[in-house]
């Protein structure tokens, strides 16, 4: 056989195998992913996030509510990272 033949059936040999193995992966079924494992712990429920919802749903009213205002600025000292205003500080419950 010349070189010219022998390349052009490798050639061939090659495209074939890589054509079966695309129509492999393609046609093969896909496990479905496992769902994430729960955490070990759940958080505790934070009080201070249902006095937001509350305060959330009052909507314009909030702004008049002393109770929002003291959630508000509780809220904005633990983004910050500092110790609870004094004045602004409410009960825990």
């Amino acid at each position: 056989m010349e070189g010219k033949t022998l390349a052009r059936i490798g050639a061939i040999v090659f495209v074939a195998f890589a054509m079966t193995a695309t129509v492999i992966e393609l046609t093969r079924d896909e496990e479905p992913a496992r769902p994430a494992p729960m955490p070990a712990f759940a958080p505790s429920v934070d009080p201070l996030r249902a006095e937001q919802r509350r305060c959330q749903q009052l909507g314009e009213a909030a702004v008049r509510d002393t109770e929002c205002l003291a959630v508000w600025a509780e809220t904005r000292d633990r983004f910050l990272g500092r110790a609870p205003s004094g004045g602004a500080s409410r009960d825990e419950e």
